[in-house]
């Protein structure tokens, strides 16, 4: 199937070609009886874009994320990798496509170096490229110092490590992540987390994760589905407006004064003023899309009472997703 003209790229600027979509998803249905696990989900994937796919345990993700890759057909709708339609194109799609599911598919039985050698055949790489694909894809998630190690000898994230460069050996252009992080300690989940953030340099990457902190951090937009349908769809400052309605400001001052609300309450934009937890801290609720934060710290200066902190106090992409989850 052809491009939309839209989605074409062009050789001209960069900023163009980024604006192709990788991934397109229309209408997907996945039914098993009469149950809908995924019931019209559409979004796309821009090229060079992180995106974090969200929802609640059974909500369709992974369903959905196993639909993209071609490992299960749909009931329903259109998947497109790069303008290929995923049913119709299945294996030049894998070609474009690496795929790490929550529990990376290597034999512990084997080396680090021997499971890379294994996918690169399968990928039905050339024999003259092989050892560099391989060296390339060691090098990008770490894991040249242990490459003739076996893999049943390594921690679990080094495990997904492997995992990661068995996705990235045929240098795909998308990258689908399940979990990438799940059981992992601390150390481990900011180490792969990094190198995810890195592998966004170079891949699209479709990320699905619990880890509310490592979407904020790594993705550049947020689908968030629940119950099998698309729930929310944008940035997480965009969706903190959606969910928010009004923009809140959280300011702190060197003590409380009997004048600052009154006062506040009285500029252009300003709907609400409320005392804050502790003494000294004030909430604002300003009009939506209003330039009032500039108002606002000029009437404290000018008052003199001394302006130690000034915040946006959006909701969080936690309080976004548990709004949005629990309709």
């Amino acid at each position: 199937m052809s491009h939309v003209e839209a989605d074409t790229p062009s050789p001209t600027t960069t900023t163009e070609t980024n604006a192709r979509t990788m991934v397109e998803v229309r209408e997907l249905v996945k039914s098993y009886g009469d149950f809908d696990a995924v019931r019209g989900v559409s979004f796309k994937v821009r090229r060079g874009e992180v995106l974090g796919f969200l929802g609640p345990n059974g909500a369709g993700k992974t369903t959905t994320m196993r639909i993209i890759t071609g490992f299960m057909p749909a009931t329903g709708g259109t998947v497109l990798v790069d303008g290929l339609d995923v049913l119709n194109d299945n294996m030049k799609v894998r070609e474009k496509i690496g795929y790490l599911p929550e529990n990376p598919p290597i034999y512990l039985e084997f080396t680090v170096r021997e499971n890379l050698d294994f996918v690169a055949k399968l990928k039905k790489i050339p024999r003259s490229e092989r050892a560099g694909r391989i060296e390339y894809a060691m090098e990008r998630c770490g894991l040249t110092h242990v490459a003739d190690r076996i893999c049943e000898h390594l921690s679990k994230g080094y495990r997904q490590r492997v995992g990661l460069a068995c996705a990235i050996v045929h240098e795909p252009e998308v990258l689908v992540l399940d979990e990438p992080t799940i059981g992992l300690d601390p150390v481990q989940i900011q180490e792969i987390r990094a190198l995810i953030k890195d592998l966004g340099k170079q891949h699209t990457v479709i990320l699905s994760t619990h880890i509310l902190p490592e979407v904020v951090m790594t993705c550049d937009r947020v689908v968030i589905i629940h119950r099998g349908t698309v729930a929310a769809d944008g940035t997480v400052d965009e969706l903190s407006r959606q969910v928010g309605g009004k923009q809140r400001i959280s300011v702190r001052l060197e003590e409380p004064n009997d004048q600052v609300i009154p006062r506040l309450k009285k500029l252009d934009g300003v709907e609400d003023v409320v005392p804050g937890p502790y003494p000294g801290r004030y909430q604002i609720t300003v009009s939506e899309g209003a330039a009032a934060a500039n108002e606002i710290s000029l009437e404290i200066l000018n008052a003199g009472w001394g302006l130690l902190e000034m915040t946006d106090d959006a909701p969080s992409l936690e309080e976004v997703f548990v709004q949005l989850t629990s309709m």
